[in-house]
């Protein structure tokens, strides 16, 4: 075989390979509750914060950007009415000499993790019922100026998955610590 044709063949194994590695989950959406919401200016910041107030016993965030007054304080109310709140942010959060959202949710008392390897999810799982995703970073930005989408699905099956997936980050990731 000559060369061309070897490097040819080498790229396709690779990209084949590169596609299959990472082992997706079939879902049938049929009949499962959804919301849908756009940015800029289309609620999606809203619709985060009614379902952050609905949450009974447990909401799990995973966030490379917060910077959401409204969305924090949300968090904090919710664990304020005992409200199991934990979060997983980047390692962009964790600036000792600014005060960011790590530092605001680790100082109320919220478990708070830095994941310094790949945090670039955008979720909350609320009472395991419910998925909040998308590209909508949780920031004044994503609700005032970019164009970004969000996605709220009531599905206790799409919550496991999400759950696993957020385990799977928190095991990596460190614990934030609170400022004296």
């Amino acid at each position: 075989m000559n060369k061309p044709l070897r490097i040819c063949a080498l790229a396709i194994l690779l990209s084949f390979l590169a596609f299959t590695s990472a082992p997706a989950v079939d879902f049938i959406l049929n009949k499962t509750p959804a919301q849908v919401y756009f940015s800029p200016h289309g609620g999606c910041t809203d619709a985060i914060i009614n379902e952050i107030e609905q949450a009974k016993t447990e909401v799990l965030v995973q966030a490379y950007s917060f910077t959401s007054v409204p969305i924090a304080k949300a968090l904090l109310n919710a664990h304020k009415r005992g409200v199991k709140v934990e979060a997983i942010l980047d390692k962009s959060q964790q600036q000792k000499e600014k005060y960011t959202s790590a530092t605001l949710l680790a100082d109320s008392g919220i478990p708070t993790y830095i994941d310094d390897k790949h945090a670039h999810n955008k979720i909350m799982i609320v009472d395991r019922t419910t998925v909040i995703t998308g590209s909508f970073n949780f920031t004044k930005a994503a609700e005032e100026k970019n164009a970004e989408n969000l996605l709220i699905i009531t599905s206790a099956d799409m919550a496991k998955l999400y759950l696993e997936n957020w385990m799977e980050h928190k095991e990596h990731s460190e614990a934030y610590q609170a400022r004296d």
